[in-house]
């Protein structure tokens, strides 16, 4: 069964398998309609982020979640992966700072990737 804290918990391995950097979980299901939850974070250069965003693909490829559109993976400056009730945003460090998501969803929820 694949519950939303399972697919939360199986993208955060994901992204630690590949050394992401700081990755942030947002809670913004009473906040938006868009998605229940963000997942936000960054990698060092371009063949880093494409990784990450591979492997996200790839682990809940194997429990039978593909996602509904990827954008951005050529530039691979803001990969965005579009999985229903999950976003996963994936940034090169100059963009997550120039868009910087988590200020401008601060009425969501942060949540311990730790307690998924």
């Amino acid at each position: 069964m694949n519950t939303i804290n399972t697919i939360l918990k199986t993208i955060v391995n994901a992204l630690e398998d590949k050394k992401s950097e700081d990755i942030q979980l947002i809670d913004i299901s009473e906040v938006s309609t868009i998605a229940d939850y963000f997942v936000i974070t960054n990698g060092a250069n371009v063949s880093q982020i494409q990784a990450l965003a591979d492997n996200v693909e790839e682990k809940l490829a194997m429990n039978g979640i593909h996602p509904k559109s990827v954008e951005g993976y050529n530039t691979a400056n803001w990969i965005l992966m579009d999985y229903n009730d999950i976003l996963v945003h994936i940034f090169d460090k100059e963009s997550r700072g120039f868009y910087d998501l988590e200020r401008m969803w601060r009425d969501g929820k942060v949540v311990d990737i730790k307690t998924i």
